[in-house]
């Protein structure tokens, strides 16, 4: 199915996705999908396992490199930015939270310090107390419930200010109660800064909870794409 282009200037695209294929040797993951997110959007990805969900979530900050297909950035083609300009531009949170040895805070601090920059400790609070972690600053992470750890993630990504973020079953890792609170943590600051996101999940309830718009992936190929009621109304 393809995607209908948008062209109303009031919203431009912050993301899209023209034709992406990527296949590995014996499998097709993603199969010429083109999607197009506008600036603020909040696009939900969901469909069964192994059906391709995350696979085409890793092309979008070229963490996976498409086999063919273009990626823009901006209305412009990803490959010429820098990936570490990208990555920062495209921020990403993983179902896991990957933090590096040491404290709490030299994980928030990590990005901008690859950019020789310092994060000054005042920013690093702010950033703690916004993901609700107020005084963590010097907590070893592996001291960190998986519910903090995830919040830390989260606070680490936005440290690097990304226009975009990118989100893979976030909370899919975490109790009930606990993914709920990472998932309004999410929803709120995504208003707050009026930021664009594309977010994978495993549950349609979620994706009615957080998205605008909704994408079903079946067998690598794009299903179904449109408003989250429309696209979830018989789920």
């Amino acid at each position: 199915m393809a995607e209908v282009p948008c062209n109303n200037a009031e919203h431009p695209l912050a993301l899209e996705a023209v034709n992406v294929y990527r296949a590995v040797p014996g499998k097709i993951l993603t199969d010429n999908i083109s999607v197009q997110v506008k600036k603020g959007d909040v696009l939900a990805i969901v469909g069964p396992s192994g059906s391709g969900k995350s696979s085409f979530l890793r092309l979008l900050n070229r963490l996976d490199e498409p086999t063919r297909g273009v990626v823009k950035v901006d209305g412009e083609d990803y490959r010429s930015i820098s990936p570490e300009i990208l990555r920062r531009r495209v921020g990403m949170v993983m179902q896991s939270a990957y933090l590096f040895p040491g404290t709490v805070g030299e994980n928030v601090a990590f990005g901008p310090a690859q950019r020789g920059k310092s994060l000054p400790d005042t920013r690093i609070d702010a950033l703690l107390e916004r993901v609700g972690l107020s005084e963590y600053g010097d907590r070893d992470v592996d001291n960190l419930s998986g519910g903090e750890a995830q919040r830390v993630s989260i606070a680490r990504t936005l440290a690097n200010e990304p226009e975009i973020l990118l989100l893979d079953e976030p909370t899919s890792a975490l109790d009930e109660s606990t993914a709920l609170e990472i998932e309004t943590l999410v929803r709120d600051i995504i208003r707050e800064r009026h930021m664009t996101c594309v977010i994978v999940t495993h549950s349609n309830a979620q994706a009615r909870r957080v998205a605008s718009r909704t994408m079903i992936i079946e067998s690598g190929k794009l299903a179904k794409i449109g408003p989250t009621d429309e696209v979830l109304r018989d789920d």
